[in-house]
């Protein structure tokens, strides 16, 4: 990234390798031989007073803002800035801090005509928010057969006698009928719907450690020909 490009994203988000945002673009710090770009100063936020620098060297820039290829932890524990420049001692601090080496002096950094610069891959593991899984919960009618009892209250018939001796002057000697009903219960059976229970599905987070493999690459640099030793 170029130095006005930088200059154009100032109050830009910038975004550590996992996507979390660190803070904001405020200022940028370029060296003072060759006017390129070498730190981005990002606004304080919740790193209270404390001023926080990451290389331009390996940032990007993505959306609205830029990534750079650190943690924001990482970051956030980089040595204190305290002035409105980057001291030689402070900036050799911050080489060794972000693990990158310094570029050579009086020349900008990458490859020159007379020395080449050694890179290598880093492994940097993010986590993605995926489905595992999938629980249902289906209600469906279940039919069984239920016996229950009940008392029945029946009348029954039961002929009594009682001994009668007056005398009946108008009486008539004939036939006579009288009908008694006898009364009972019956069963009667109704449905009522009760609710029973409640039953619902609970989250937990559970963390587990899984071990991430990959092949990285270094570049080797090999010298030959007639060079005085160091």
């Amino acid at each position: 990234m170029e130095m006005n490009q930088l200059q154009e994203l100032r109050g830009a988000p910038v975004y550590d390798v996992s996507g979390d945002q660190i803070g904001k673009v405020e200022e940028v710090f370029a060296d003072v031989d060759t006017q390129r770009p070498e730190w981005i100063g990002l606004g304080t936020g919740f790193f209270g007073t404390k001023r926080v620098l990451v290389p331009v060297d390996g940032s990007q820039l993505q959306g609205d803002g830029i990534v750079v290829p650190y943690e924001k932890d990482h970051v956030k524990g980089s040595p204190d800035i305290d002035d409105d420049h980057v001291s030689p001692e402070t900036e050799q601090e911050l080489y060794a801090y972000y693990g990158i080496g310094a570029p050579a002096a009086g020349a900008p950094s990458g490859d020159s005509d007379d020395a080449v610069t050694r890179h290598e891959e880093e492994l940097a593991v993010g986590t993605q928010q995926v489905e595992r899984g999938r629980v249902r919960l289906h209600k469906w009618v279940e039919t069984e057969p239920v016996a229950m009892d009940v008392e029945l209250k029946q009348e029954t018939a039961r002929v009594t006698r009682q001994p009668v001796d007056e005398p009946v002057g108008d009486a008539e000697i004939g036939e006579e009928a009288v009908d008694v009903p006898l009364r009972g219960e019956r069963a009667v059976v109704q449905k009522r719907t009760v609710a029973k229970e409640r039953v619902g599905v609970e989250t937990d987070v559970r963390t587990e450690h899984q071990t991430v493999e990959d092949e990285l690459r270094k570049e080797r640099v090999d010298v030959d020909g007639d060079v005085d030793a160091a």
